[in-house]
């Protein structure tokens, strides 16, 4: 139970944004669309260019540093869109100054570094939100109300396909792409909310193996990896990411086998439901084609709603969709697999504390 700061119930929530690249500006996006119950008051970015172009298009103050945000706004909530490696320690710092904090994607990319955020945020009574928002997509919420409705019956194996496209050019616009410290690779950046898909639709995982190849790209990271997956339920799976698809993303899909259904989300993006059989009839199969959706963009459509429970949880009208904690679990299982890759063995979960 969350014993911290008190609700916001008599003005809107005060956003800043520090990170103004490609994620940042899907947070200006999805502000823009809760006018009525958020202010975006200040962003952030140590790249002057940048920033001096995210002022201009917010219409807000800039800040050249995360300390100077922090000295000189009066936000309520301050947003990551910074590189991964970084948002332990600014979580830190953020939660240290008694707001509330908002990351991309991974949480982080150590272990300790993700526990060391969630204790911070417990320790100043701050909320600690992971931005995961292809989980609000309507494709992944109708198959999770099949998972929760138990239509599948025995869960027998999920199979899911990240075919995207990264050029050499996507990791040259920064230094910090395509690093162990501050990046990670195609399983802990590109297909971090696809490996989030393992434990919240199928539920706890036992075991993984994985092996991970440097194949095509002039980086410290893997650009391609696989990862066999044994739940605790028994049932069994795997992934394949890669980001030398050529010439453009192809798909990113789940496909789910069970006793008694199967579907499969496919499109570039698990946008598309394109196969849904069950043995029983529910009234939930007649929103097959209104959940299906057009998009050139892997990053969906989520953002709008997944602030607006981070909105309505500081209201004190609700509880987070996924807190720190719901973090750590896609985190955990990325840790497991690199130890996999990097060992040779299989690792079991939970991972020793």
């Amino acid at each position: 139970m969350f014993s911290g700061k008190p609700p916001i119930t008599d003005r809107p929530i005060r956003f800043a944004v520090v990170g103004c690249g490609r994620i940042g500006v899907k947070h200006f996006e999805a502000l823009e669309q809760h006018g009525k119950n958020a202010d975006l008051v200040a962003v952030c970015d140590d790249q002057p260019r940048r920033l001096e172009q995210a002022v201009a298009a917010t219409g807000v103050r800039g800040y050249g540093s995360l300390a100077e945000l922090l000295a000189g706004s009066n936000a309520d909530v301050v947003v990551l869109a910074t590189p991964s490696g970084l948002h332990p320690t600014q979580t830190i710092q953020i939660a240290e100054s008694g707001r509330h904090v908002m990351t991309e994607k991974p949480m982080a990319t150590r272990w300790r570094g993700g526990l060391r955020m969630v204790e911070a945020c417990d320790k100043n009574g701050v909320r600690l939100f992971v931005v995961k928002q292809n989980r609000r997509n309507s494709t992944l919420q109708l198959l999770k109300r099949a998972m929760e409705q138990k239509r599948f019956g025995r869960i027998y194996m999920v199979q899911i396909n990240v075919f995207w496209s990264r050029p050499q050019a996507y990791y040259d616009q920064d230094p910090w792409r395509g690093t162990w410290e501050f990046d990670g690779g195609a399983l802990m950046n590109q297909a971090s909310h696809y490996v989030d898909l393992l434990d919240w639709l199928i539920g706890p995982i036992a075991d993984v193996q994985a092996m991970t190849g440097t194949l095509g790209r002039d980086i410290e990271v893997e650009d391609t990896a696989v990862m066999n997956v044994r739940w605790r339920s028994g049932a069994l799976g795997s992934m394949s990411v890669t980001m030398l698809t050529y010439p453009k993303n192809l798909e990113g899909s789940i496909t789910i086998i069970g006793e008694k259904g199967t579907v499969r989300v496919g499109g570039v993006a698990v946008n598309e439901i394109q196969h849904w059989e069950f043995a029983d009839a529910h009234e939930d199969d007649a929103l097959l084609e209104q959940a299906s959706y057009e998009t050139t963009s892997v990053y969906g459509f989520g953002h709008p709603l997944y602030y607006d429970n981070v909105i309505r949880v500081l209201r004190g009208e609700m509880e987070p969709d996924t807190d720190g904690r719901e973090g750590l679990r896609s985190l955990e299982l990325l840790i497991a697999a690199y130890l996999s890759a990097r060992d040779g063995q299989r690792v079991s979960l939970p991972l020793q504390y």
